[in-house]
């Protein structure tokens, strides 16, 4: 796993600055694109995609201890990728410009799929 390299803080940046940082180093992660504008746009939604997900990135302008997930980034992104005939969507977070990984929020049962899988690779290797 590749970790972000460490950086400098600077105030003058606007918050589009880090999302932009962000949403590239999801892409990057996901093997997905970075959505142009964010998804504004009225057919290309979320700010990450990728084959099977749509990714909903968040992130602080200043490093911080914790981080409060809204229930309406949820719902939001899994409504636009229903739209987008995309079968799952996950919201994305870190804890800031220094941070040296994102956090992915999944649904239950996204997350008992990719946990079944898991475990039928675990069995193979044995």
């Amino acid at each position: 796993m590749e970790f972000r390299k460490r950086r400098q803080v600077d105030a003058n940046k606007p918050t589009r600055f880090y999302s932009d940082r962000q949403e590239k180093a999801v892409a990057k992660a996901v093997g997905g694109k970075q959505t142009k504008n964010s998804g504004a746009t009225m057919w290309q939604k979320g700010d990450t995609t990728d084959a099977t997900f749509l990714y909903e990135c968040k992130t602080c302008v200043k490093d911080q201890k914790s981080f409060t997930i809204q229930k309406a980034w949820i719902d939001k992104n899994r409504s636009e990728s229903l739209f987008m005939n995309l079968p799952y969507s996950a919201v994305v977070f870190n804890f800031g410009p220094n941070s040296k990984e994102n956090f992915y929020v999944l649904d239950e049962q996204t997350f008992l799929l990719m946990k079944e899988a898991l475990e039928r690779l675990e069995r193979k290797g044995e």
